[in-house]
């Protein structure tokens, strides 16, 4: 099993698919390649941006095996679990633990709007389930359900709950979480627009989204700002902003999809009910992508390749 801290970037891959909408595992393999060589230091599986609602458990897992022959040891690759029922979701953990995933990222349950004691005995029943560390997802914009400090605190009782993928979009909740919990949580930032802030209170890395299309400018961003070299980290955020953005949006999937078939490392193709961009939503996505390839700052400019 790869080395897994917590800590740098971890991309939400995207899920290629082919035109008949079967996922593509040779443009998979293109993207994670890329991630790799950018400097990734994880990637996760079947996430949002991944189409996790678009795909079967069969297919969850078959991604998993695949990606683990591609990655071949070089950087954790991490499974997300969006199971229903607490049943489910502790099978789910048990043979990802089987099939040889570093670790989860788990969602509360998805249809039904769990109290707090609730949430809390979900995820602590996957996390005695099985021994892969695993990374909270805390979403309460688009997933109902807020995990506050308190709930927290309970969840750490368990070894394996390690790290929180921190989508509240309340930056202050970075400091309240160090100031609670110190180094006993990692805390990932999970909302591209805020990344650079969030690495700037001290987050430990990031999910992240754009990454899947520019994995050399994140990796620059990101070590600029481990750097303290945050000038220079502003200045390329300028740039990244109007691309970050398309994360935050109800088409992510299909916007950033779309940026990366520009950069040969994706196709555009999205599983129904998600539908093609068409018309002025297409052409101004496609402009926005295109002024930011135009307007692409040189990396070496940063140091990239020195920090």
């Amino acid at each position: 099993m790869a080395n897994l801290n917590w800590e740098g970037i971890y991309p939400a891959v995207l899920t290629p698919f082919d035109e008949q909408y079967n996922i593509d595992f040779a443009m998979f393999a293109k993207n994670t390649e890329a991630q790799i060589e950018a400097g990734v230091h994880g990637i996760i599986l079947a996430g949002s941006l991944g189409e996790a609602s678009a795909l079967s458990q069969e297919e969850k897992f078959l991604l998993l095996e695949k990606a683990l022959e591609i990655v071949n040891g070089r950087i954790p690759v991490i499974l997300n679990l969006t199971e229903n029922t607490t049943k489910d979701a502790v099978e789910f953990a048990q043979k990802a633990e089987k099939l040889g995933a570093d670790g989860l990222m788990v969602l509360p349950p998805m249809r039904y709007r769990a109290d707090d004691r609730e949430v809390v005995a979900f995820f602590k029943a996957i996390a005695q389930s099985s021994s892969l560390p695993i990374l909270v997802y805390n979403n309460p914009i688009d997933y109902a359900t807020y995990i506050n400090l308190d709930m927290m605190e309970e969840l750490l009782e368990e070894p394996t709950i390690q790290a929180v993928k921190e989508s509240t979009r309340d930056l202050a909740n970075i400091t309240r979480l160090k100031n609670r919990f110190g180094d006993r949580l990692k805390i990932l930032g999970g909302v591209d627009t805020i990344c650079l802030e969030s690495l700037m209170l001290g987050a430990d890395g990031l999910v992240a989204g754009l990454v899947d299309a520019y994995p050399k400018e994140t990796m620059a961003l990101y070590n600029l700002a481990k750097a303290g070299e945050y000038e220079k980290a502003v200045e390329l955020y300028r740039w990244f902003m109007p691309l970050l953005e398309l994360d935050i949006h109800p088409k992510l999937i299909q916007y950033i999809k779309l940026a990366a078939t520009y950069e040969g490392i994706c196709t555009p193709f999205t599983r129904a009910p998600r539908l093609p961009l068409v018309g002025e939503e297409k052409e101004r996505i496609e402009k926005l992508i295109e002024d930011a390839i135009a307007q692409r700052p040189q990396l070496t400019d940063y140091n990239y390749a020195t920090i």
